[in-house]
């Protein structure tokens, strides 16, 4: 009676031979026999169901397209599976890992990264428009100036504008229309001269 590891080997030895030649049917032996094995192996390293198949068809692929880099004569077909699997499913921890790591970091870089201030030409525009509103205040009528005040730089609404002002709220409402009506005429674009002229 032949003992049951001798019996391993050979037919390890046969299977090797037959996909060192190329033979698809010893391919699908191979994996109907120790599919399941490869699995639970890379299951229980990656934690992942989806991640051992993964690896499975990378360990059997494997297996296919470099039938020499298993010897029979070191070692049984299911260990070296195995222990390739078991390689496989670590690379893929470390992998993912990896992705995790460089994700946060990215993530964080973003973060890390300033809003961007106005640039030249927003700064001179900027400045313009300020000058301009200023102007424009200038040139109101002191009791409109200082409902504007009150209400645009000071944060009072016009009720608080008129019990400061010692003014009913009607006419703080009406100085504050007015004045507003005034600025948007005199910050309104001039007219083009050239369009004026039907150029």
């Amino acid at each position: 009676m032949v003992p049951v590891e001798q019996a391993d080997v050979g037919a390890d030895a046969e299977l090797h031979r037959r996909l060192v030649y190329g033979d698809e049917s010893a391919l699908a032996e191979v994996y109907t026999a120790y599919g399941g094995l490869v699995r639970r192996v890379a299951v229980r390293v990656t934690r992942s169901a989806a991640a051992a198949e993964d690896v499975a068809q990378e360990v059997f692929a494997q297996l296919w397209s470099r039938p020499y880099a298993f010897d029979p004569r070191r070692g049984s077909l299911r260990t070296w599976l195995s222990l390739l699997a078991h390689r496989r499913a670590v690379d893929w921890v470390r992998s993912e890992a990896r992705h995790r790591k460089d994700a946060r970091a990215d993530d964080s870089a973003l973060h890390a990264i300033p809003e961007p201030g106005p640039g030249p030409d927003e700064t001179v525009v900027d400045r313009e428009r300020s000058l301009l509103l200023h102007s424009a205040l200038a040139e109101l009528p002191q009791p409109q100036r200082e409902v504007v005040h009150l209400a645009y730089f000071a944060g009072r609404t016009y009720r608080q504008a008129a019990v400061e002002l010692g003014i009913p709220e009607g006419t703080a409402k009406t100085r504050l229309r007015t004045a507003l009506r005034t600025l948007a005429e005199s910050l309104a674009d001039p007219p083009d001269p050239a369009l004026e002229r039907g150029a």
